[in-house]
């Protein structure tokens, strides 16, 4: 009698511990990467949302966070993690949602490695940036005429294919008929800028301008914060990397008193496979 209360209740207890860590499992879900940021954390829910993955409370816009989820049914995990590291901790999450220029620079192909993108419609235009009360300055309305070219258009479409989509309706020959450019040769205006694409577009910006012996210095940041700083303190002119709700997000928290110039580019997110390759995966 003991012997076989025993080997029941021991069967009891091992079949209670399997269906403990089926639950676990089924509990758990898949963990994804996502940027740290609010409006580019923001942007990631909205497209896992488009995929039919969770749900966003009404309401819930450029600045959700996973506390604005309403319904989540596949129980996702999420990792928030600074926008510019999600492609070096990509492998040891199942999914990652990366911007589309720190994914080119880690050398991830966007229009052929991501399993979902946003459109390039996307509201999330990059913009040339100034402090306030600069956007009108000759040589920043020069700069603009330069990144509103048509050499840069085409430059975006020919090396980016599809993970930089130009946003310039009517593109210029690079120069603004009315600027002085006599006055403004000798000078030189500086911006900050993140390393890919946006330095890179520069580069092109860099020599429309040199024929007007105007100098386009270029300085590389790799942070989404120092940027602005720089161009709030003044040293330096302008900053090409951010979109207009990241920035008005920074303003409202800093205190600072950035501004859009002009929209040049949007860089349509993605989401990237890590330990699974597949979304489908999410509701198994």
């Amino acid at each position: 009698m003991k012997k076989s209360l025993y080997v029941f209740l021991t069967t009891l207890l091992v079949l209670l511990t399997f269906a403990s860590v089926l639950g676990c499992s089924k509990n758990k879900g898949a963990t994804i990467a996502v940027p740290n940021d609010t409006t580019n954390e923001a942007r990631a829910l909205l497209l896992l949302q488009d995929q039919g993955l969770i749900t966003l409370k009404d309401g819930a816009g450029i600045t959700a966070t996973p506390r604005d989820i309403k319904d989540n049914p596949y129980n996702i995990q999420f990792k928030e993690v600074e926008a510019a590291q999600i492609p070096n901790i990509r492998q040891d999450v199942d999914f990652a949602i990366i911007n589309n220029n720190f994914a080119i620079a880690a050398g991830i192909n966007p229009t052929k490695d991501s399993l979902a993108i946003e459109s390039s419609s996307s509201p999330y235009a990059n913009i040339l940036a100034v402090k306030s009360g600069n956007e009108n300055a000759p040589i920043i309305k020069a700069l603009v005429a330069a990144l509103q070219s048509k050499e840069i258009a085409d430059y975006i479409s020919k090396t980016y294919d599809g993970a930089v989509v130009s946003v310039v309706d009517k593109t210029t020959d690079g120069y603004d008929s009315s600027i002085d450019y006599a006055a403004l040769a000798g000078k030189t205006v500086s911006v900050a800028a993140s390393p890919t694409p946006h330095a890179e577009i520069l580069a092109i910006a860099k020599n429309i301008l040199a024929k007007k012996n105007i100098t386009l210095k270029i300085v590389e940041y790799t942070d989404y914060v120092q940027p602005n700083n720089v161009v709030e303190s003044g040293e330096l002119d302008a900053n090409y990397f951010q979109h207009v709700p990241y920035m008005d997000d920074f303003n409202a928290e800093n205190k600072t008193h950035i501004v859009s110039a002009a929209p040049i580019h949007v860089e349509p997110m993605g989401i990237y496979s890590g330990k699974m390759s597949s979304l489908d995966e999410i509701k198994k």
